[in-house]
């Protein structure tokens, strides 16, 4: 597996090594000893995994801690505009975003380190989005932040996608009490 470093502090583009012929394919989507080489010793304790039609963003979301979480994401089906955004305010990233397309195709995976606010949009119907996480879920600690928040400047190229309630109703950046 590669591991390709990103201008953002432990945000990591993992591009796995496919074999493929007649029969299909095989890869290794997650190696612990590709982690430590890379320097990132984690744990994942919950796994999730989300289908959606086309044109569907869902996010900005991160939990606070006591239950911040590290993310390591991939599409099993389709494809999706993924967006992160870097909340760690000691860093010179603090409220920017990076975007790249993750697919069936690539089988690129990312690794989104605790203190980004994370979503996506679908770009195929019935997409196939899976993740692990380094924290279990918890309500309480769950946060959103506007999809389409001006001062984040997020270009998702869709103008009206269809979204949640929570999405659609959640705060804007400048509002956040920001623990990161």
């Amino acid at each position: 597996m590669q591991v390709e470093l990103t201008p953002f502090e432990g945000l990591l583009i993992l591009r796995p090594i496919v074999f493929g012929d007649d029969r299909g394919y095989f890869f290794e989507s997650w190696n612990l000893e590709t982690f430590l080489n890379a320097g990132i010793d984690v744990s994942f304790v919950q796994d999730n995994q989300s289908a959606s039609v086309k044109n569907v963003v869902r996010g900005l979301h991160f939990q606070i801690p006591p239950f911040e979480q590290g993310k390591l994401v991939r599409v099993i089906k389709g494809s999706v505009l993924d967006v992160v955004v870097d909340l760690r305010q000691n860093q010179p990233t603090f409220g920017q975003h990076f975007k790249m397309v993750l697919d069936e195709q690539k089988k690129e995976m990312l690794y989104i380190p605790p203190g980004f606010a994370h979503g996506f949009r679908t770009l195929e119907d019935q997409s196939v989005f899976f993740y692990k996480c380094t924290k279990v879920y918890k309500r309480e600690c769950e946060r959103s932040i506007r999809w389409n928040d001006p001062d984040l400047g997020i270009d998702w190229e869709i103008s009206n996608p269809t979204l949640s309630d929570k999405d659609q109703n959640a705060q804007f950046f400048k509002d956040f009490l920001n623990p990161f």
